[in-house]
């Protein structure tokens, strides 16, 4: 586990197993993010990404509230300082450089801006009944800069992406899990226990054979339906021949449950 040294909020994270638990902590502004914060996301994303024996992540926040945004005067006030960025490090939006690990993201109450935006960038989202929704910067004068402008359409298709993205209005879990942009709506207060839930039984499956599922759907994502056809060969090479294949086979002929080890 990570303790920020602000305490003006942080970002801390716990193993379960093969499942890592990064968690958003800074409840007194409704989880808004200080620059601090964004670095330690980086990390945590960092250290889910490139360590072996963490196969799932869960995203998730403290509180009544997933995040309210950036802090604001923190990022554009006289005294704000310039965030600083680790080469190579993820990205929590995944525009520079996204996570290859499934990330499970777990929201509640407040979900604007940048909420929605790194939900968008991981793969599953379980949302709280309480949770309420807005892409709201073009309110404020600007557009959003998180990746929203492209995956809100791609999960939700050009209308209901564009008229959210318009109207920059507020809306519910329901409307949310109608258009696709969360996976499951829960009682609030029983989203992160979901979620991890979910991560567990994900982290269950050969974690080469998920992580390379991703690569090619992102492959499409990116480049369309020929570059991700065109990946095949690869998902062939990294999966056929490995330890976890041989034991997904094994275990199906025993009638067992299939212990991968990721080799």
């Amino acid at each position: 586990m990570i303790d920020a040294p602000t305490p003006e909020g942080r970002i801390r994270y716990e193993a379960h197993g093969h499942v890592l638990k990064i968690v958003i902590d800074n409840v007194a502004k409704r989880n808004s993010f200080s620059p601090e914060m964004m670095e330690q996301l980086s990390d945590a994303f960092t250290l889910l990404d490139r360590t072996d024996d963490y196969r799932v992540g869960v995203l998730c926040a403290e509180g009544d509230h997933f995040t309210a945004g950036l802090d604001m005067p923190k990022f554009f006030g006289p005294n704000a300082k310039p965030r600083k960025r680790v080469e190579g490090n993820v990205d929590p939006f995944g525009l520079t450089k996204r996570c290859r690990k499934p990330v499970v993201t777990a929201v509640q109450g407040i979900v604007f801006t940048i909420g929605i935006e790194m939900m968008l960038a991981g793969d599953i989202v379980i949302a709280a009944d309480s949770s309420r929704f807005c892409q709201m910067e073009s309110k404020r004068g600007i557009a959003p800069l998180g990746g929203a402008h492209f995956r809100f359409l791609t999960r939700t298709g050009w209308g209901d992406a564009m008229y959210h993205l318009f109207l920059c209005d507020e809306f519910g879990a329901e409307r949310a899990h109608k258009i696709g942009l969360v996976q499951e709506v829960v009682p609030a207060g029983q989203q992160t226990a979901r979620a991890m839930e979910i991560a567990g039984l994900i982290a269950k499956n050969a974690p080469l054979g998920i992580q390379v599922t991703k690569e090619a759907a992102l492959a499409y994502i990116e480049a369309g339906e020929e570059a991700a056809i065109v990946y095949i060969p690869k998902i062939r090479e990294r999966v056929m021949g490995t330890e976890d294949a041989k034991e997904g086979i094994q275990s199906f002929i025993e009638r067992r449950a299939a212990n991968f080890k990721g080799r």
